[in-house]
């Protein structure tokens, strides 16, 4: 029998049996922010992971407008069933622009950090220990915001070590022809330093009014910050993850030398194992596919762990 099928029949085994701990969700507001408090049941004062999603309109469960893997949910889930509670939440724009977030041009990366600093700070003195779980860009906002505010641990799973605007370009250039690539690069590195590109590159339509607010993301290093931290920090990645690459993950342990890390064979972005392409694809709109199950052990055990705080 081929090792993955053990593991897989063992992951199985160990959900029926985490299974039987129940959990108690409640809808909390904290400010503007619509977010979820997942309690493990019989637990007194557990420890708590603020998930913190990644780029785009992305809801408390990890779903955007086209893309519906549910990956925060299952998250939540898995850590209830190992007796840690989490809040995640509707970062703007998810469900619609409120109008308590002002204009959409007048936004900057900061207000993400701002918003999940406001979720500690409602979350501190409840709970065992704070910890901030970022996947993908969230990671980016994460370490931002354990700069901001004390926490006890972060987790970054999925997660860039190079500013958002050199990751896109990347991106771009597995797809792209040198021709187009090009100019597109060009108006990248233009929003990036703050300049308005009007107008944009085909494959960048992104309005002028817009730029200066999706610069502000393009922009954000995480290496620094990171360097400045001395929390515990777990870094977790995929080899099937085409998004994020294994040198992020060397470079952010670079940063972080103190920091545990896991590279996963089998898991992708959103998180799940997939065997092919076509599984990798049909993964981001499978809500009920399970998420890699050493990722989880490794992410609860980090979390509950004792030690430093």
């Amino acid at each position: 029998m081929r090792p993955v099928v053990i593991r897989c029949a063992l992951a199985v085994a160990l959900m029926a049996l985490t299974s039987v701990v129940s959990a108690e969700e409640s809808a909390v507001r904290i400010g503007a922010l619509d977010a979820v408090l997942t309690t493990p049941a019989g637990v007194e004062r557990p420890p708590v992971a603020l998930l913190i999603a990644g780029s785009g309109s992305t809801d408390r469960d990890g779903n955007g407008p086209q893309l519906k893997p549910a990956t925060l949910k299952k998250l939540a889930e898995r850590l209830a069933a190992q007796g840690i509670a989490s809040l995640r939440y509707d970062k703007r724009g998810a469900r619609g622009w409120k109008a308590e977030f002002g204009r959409p041009e007048d936004f900057r990366f900061k207000d993400y950090v701002g918003d999940a600093a406001a979720l500690v700070d409602f979350l501190r003195g409840k709970f065992a220990r704070i910890v901030l779980v970022g996947h993908s860009e969230g990671g980016l906002v994460a370490i931002l915001t354990a700069r901001r505010t004390p926490v006890d641990r972060l987790v970054l799973l999925a997660s860039s070590a190079r500013r958002q605007g050199d990751l896109l370009k990347a991106q771009f250039e597995k797809k792209l022809p040198a021709a187009k690539m090009e100019p597109v690069a060009k108006a990248i590195d233009a929003i990036m330093a703050g300049q308005i590109v009007d107008p944009p590159p085909p494959e960048l339509p992104i309005a002028p009014s817009m730029q200066p607010s999706i610069g502000s993301a393009f922009a954000e290093d995480p290496i620094d910050p990171l360097k400045q931290l001395t929390i515990p920090i777990l870094i977790v990645g995929g080899a099937r993850d085409h998004q994020i690459a294994r040198l992020d993950m060397v470079a952010l342990a670079a940063a972080a030398p103190a920091a545990k890390s896991l590279w996963l064979p089998e898991m992708n972005h959103v998180l799940v194992d997939v065997a092919n392409e076509d599984e990798n694809l049909a993964s981001y709109n499978d809500p009920d596919r399970p998420l890699d199950p050493d990722m989880i052990d490794a992410v609860a055990g980090f979390i509950a762990a004792a030690g430093p705080r």
